[in-house]
């Protein structure tokens, strides 16, 4: 069971997480159709998940609450409670790493274990039913377990079945198990990328599998090649604990023409550095976790500050937001000399998975219908057709802010003088 060369990984996926949850809290709610939303007094309320017996009327993750209460009138609403939810998955890593210490979190309710060499625990599929068991019995939550040579596999295979599935998924079951489904059926494949395949005449991921790289490369970048290989079940990815922790970063900082203490002249700073990060951003397909402001005086005194964001970020209104907040509640009143933002945790767009709040959820539900125009445009009259502001800067550097001198920087900038130009 334990390969000569290659690797054990594991995908674990825990089991419709926030309603298991809250029935683990509640041993009342098990068995009924319960659902987590945001706004539950309200019409507009979104669902953010909901139980498998809601499941079986039709329910889903997304959709408005009152579709859902008209698909199934019993159905149970609850509010999110994100301490509760935070308090179990930080229980469910510390188990899972009592398996192994290469385990990585991907988000708070799924994560990667590199099982390789646990060998003394037993086979894959004795420590998968372990880990299960354990979980169900001392956290009293169900999860799915995909067991692969890789990630991408290990995460198809947890998909697989659920609830409280245990799922092998090796390379030569690629061509039979995953070649004959629909592409838009592939884990890294959403709608718009499977419309995209299919213009190609790629229908299934057997199609996606024998494709043309170049003509992949041409339609989709390099992602393109990266869907070809994860359909012929290629992932050279290795399974990286320390990857929650990475701090690479992507920064702007500006030397103001003068001294100034003008707050509204400060926040418009504010706003265009917002604007170049984002550009900057953009062109490397990252979000943020963490989002942190320089604050440099007459005086030379430079104070940091950062936040932790609850979802990963990337439009320039939500970095503004954010750096605007940063600086109200930490400038003194001083003379200001140089201002920075700085995005730091970054993941690429693909891999980063957002823990939808219920305001997040009820924004992104809001801004579906002009995404949908925008795409249908650009799929009819080319890319460039339409984009955001801070896009078209990506097509010319930035002008410096009222003649200071601007500043690309990473995290070593925060402590010292020096700027550095490069993302770390």
């Amino acid at each position: 069971m334990y390969p000569k060369n290659g690797k054990v990984i594991f995908h674990v996926d825990m089991n419709s997480f926030y309603a298991s949850v809250e029935m683990a809290h509640d041993p009342t709610l098990k068995g009924k159709p319960l659902a987590i939303a945001g706004n539950p007094e309200e019409r507009r309320g979104i669902i953010v998940t909901c139980s498998y017996e809601a499941r079986k009327f039709g329910v889903k993750t997304t959709m408005p609450l009152w579709e859902a209460k008209k698909l199934c009138p019993t159905l149970i609403v609850m509010t999110p409670n994100f301490d509760r939810y935070r308090a179990a998955s930080t229980a469910m890593f510390e188990l899972l790493r009592q398996f192994s210490g290469l385990v990585e979190p991907v988000s708070i309710d799924e994560g990667y274990m590199d099982i390789t060499e646990s060998k003394e625990l037993g086979s894959p599929p004795a420590i998968a039913e372990l880990i299960q068991k354990r979980i169900f019995d001392e956290l009293n939550l169900p999860c799915s377990i995909g067991i692969a040579p890789n990630k991408f596999l290990a995460k198809t295979a947890s998909d697989m079945k659920k609830p409280m599935g245990i799922t092998i998924l090796r390379k030569r079951d690629v061509p039979t198990v995953l070649w004959p489904l629909d592409v838009e059926e592939m884990h890294g494949v959403g709608k718009k990328t499977a419309e995209k395949l299919k213009s190609l005449g790629l229908q299934t991921i057997g199609d996606l599998a024998a494709a043309n790289e170049i003509q992949l490369k041409a339609l989709l970048g390099i992602n393109g090649v990266r869907l070809k290989e994860r359909a012929n079940g290629i992932d050279k990815r290795q399974v990286n604990p320390d990857s929650v922790y990475d701090f690479k970063s992507i920064g702007n900082s500006t030397t103001l023409p003068k001294d100034t203490t003008n707050q509204r002249e400060l926040i418009t700073v504010f706003d265009r550095l917002s604007e170049q990060v984002t550009s900057r951003m953009s062109r490397k397909q990252v979000v943020a976790t963490v989002l942190g402001i320089t604050i440099r005086y007459k005086n030379r005194q430079t104070i940091t500050r950062s936040q932790k964001l609850e979802n990963p970020i990337a439009r320039k209104s939500e970095i503004f937001e954010v750096a605007k907040q940063l600086f109200n509640r930490n400038w003194d009143g001083n003379p200001v000399r140089l201002l920075g933002i700085t995005a730091t945790g970054l993941q690429e767009v693909e891999e980063a998975v957002k823990q939808l709040d219920l305001f997040t959820y009820e924004k992104e539900a809001e801004k579906e219908p002009l995404l949908n125009t925008m795409s249908k445009l650009k799929d009819k009259y080319g890319k460039n057709i339409i984009g955001t502001a801070s896009s078209r800067v990506n097509q010319k550097r930035p002008l410096n802010i009222d003649g200071g001198t601007d500043t690309s920087f990473n995290k070593d900038f925060l402590q010292g003088d020096k700027p550095n130009s490069t993302d770390s």
